[in-house]
């Protein structure tokens, strides 16, 4: 057994050898790892912002300029089909013949504008439309119908409105009916322009 006298004084602690100084090499590596570091953070923040620019444009071009926009429906066969998808140019001009997309009870609907403000319509039993007296050369449309119609011809198109009409004559629902009436060029979505999807049938639309 060892008996410690208790008024011996605790041996001092071990002395700690100071530490060694960085070598110029090591300080040359830790300078650049902190540049490294500092530059990697600038890119980011910067790279960051600019995606988020570029986003902001996207969707405010996609909105307010290029609207893209998918079909439903089969009322503008065989120009459009279910599912496809066109882009549209915002613009306040448009003439006969143009594919418009406009505003309808919180849809959007796509139509042909077949007459403008003022002219005077006129559609008969076999379904052939006539603008100001003459009759319309229609292409686009594979078998004329008169449709859902219950205005009184000839009419005449308001200020400020287009009277559109679907391709698909015997089934879509336009402007030869109240329900939907002659559009509101404040309304107009745009004029669809080109067709984007399926990609095989990509191409300008008119």
């Amino acid at each position: 057994m060892t008996l410690k006298n208790p008024f011996q004084k605790p041996a001092p602690p071990e002395a700690v050898p100071p530490a060694a100084a960085p070598t110029l090499d090591q300080l040359e590596k830790e300078l650049k790892t902190t540049e490294y570091r500092s530059n990697f953070s600038r890119v980011l923040r910067s790279t960051f912002a600019s995606l988020l620019v570029v986003a902001a444009i996207s969707v405010l071009v996609a909105v307010l300029l290029l609207p893209v926009l998918q079909i439903h429906g089969t009322s503008m066969t065989p120009t459009l089909y279910e599912d496809d998808i066109v882009v549209a140019v915002n613009s306040k001009k448009y003439q006969p013949g143009d594919l418009i997309a406009f505003y309808y009870n919180n849809n959007i609907l796509i139509k042909r504008v077949i007459a403008t403000s003022g002219d005077w319509v006129e559609m008969d039993e076999n379904g052939v439309v006539s603008v100001n007296g003459h009759p319309l050369d229609e292409p686009y449309v594979n078998e004329l119908a008169y449709g859902e119609c219950n205005i009184t011809f000839p009419y005449q198109v308001p200020d400020e409105r287009c009277f559109v009409m679907g391709d698909h004559r015997a089934t879509s629902i336009d402007s030869r009916n109240t329900a939907v009436g002659c559009v509101s060029t404040e309304m107009i979505v745009g004029r669809i322009v080109f067709r984007v999807w399926p990609l095989n049938m990509m191409q300008p639309l008119s």
